[in-house]
């Protein structure tokens, strides 16, 4: 029964809506009295786990451990300069598109309408708009 919930009121509005489920080791005909009861014991096991886990780190950090990641600034920074990498990468695999289709005259929109039409999707899978062209456009390199 923890692991569908630890919280007495989720369990206690599935048996109201009449939610079918087994608890495998109460069997398919355990009485709604016990199965609060069940759902209670586990609320009170995540509390009592909670509570634990609390005074454990409160207990490291007292020792003076520095609780988390030591390096997450470094972290940080790789993790934008990979986000940076993958989005010029995909930049300049669609500006000579961008370009090709605005050496027509087309607007932003247009050029954005053209992209779509072809089928090409955004680095987010979606589609295309003037915003965004004008954005590829003011980071690309001459």
């Amino acid at each position: 029964l923890d692991r569908l919930s630890r919280d007495v009121a989720f369990i206690s509005a599935l048996m109201a809506k009449r939610t079918p489920f087994i608890v495998a080791e109460l069997g398919a005909d355990v009485s709604p009295f016990r199965l609060h009861i069940y759902a209670a014991v586990a609320e009170q096991e995540c509390a009592m786990i909670s509570q634990r886990t609390k005074d454990a780190l409160a207990a490291v950090k007292a020792r003076g451990v520095k609780l988390g990641n030591p390096q997450i600034r470094k972290a940080q920074k790789a993790a934008a300069e990979r986000r940076t990498a993958i989005a010029d990468g995909f930049a300049s695999n669609v500006l000579p598109i961008i370009r090709e289709i605005q050496a027509t005259g087309a607007s932003m929109r247009k050029t954005a309408a053209g992209l779509n039409a072809r089928g090409i999707l955004t680095a987010r899978d979606g589609t295309w708009a003037a915003t965004q062209i004008s954005d590829i456009l003011k980071h690309s390199v001459v």
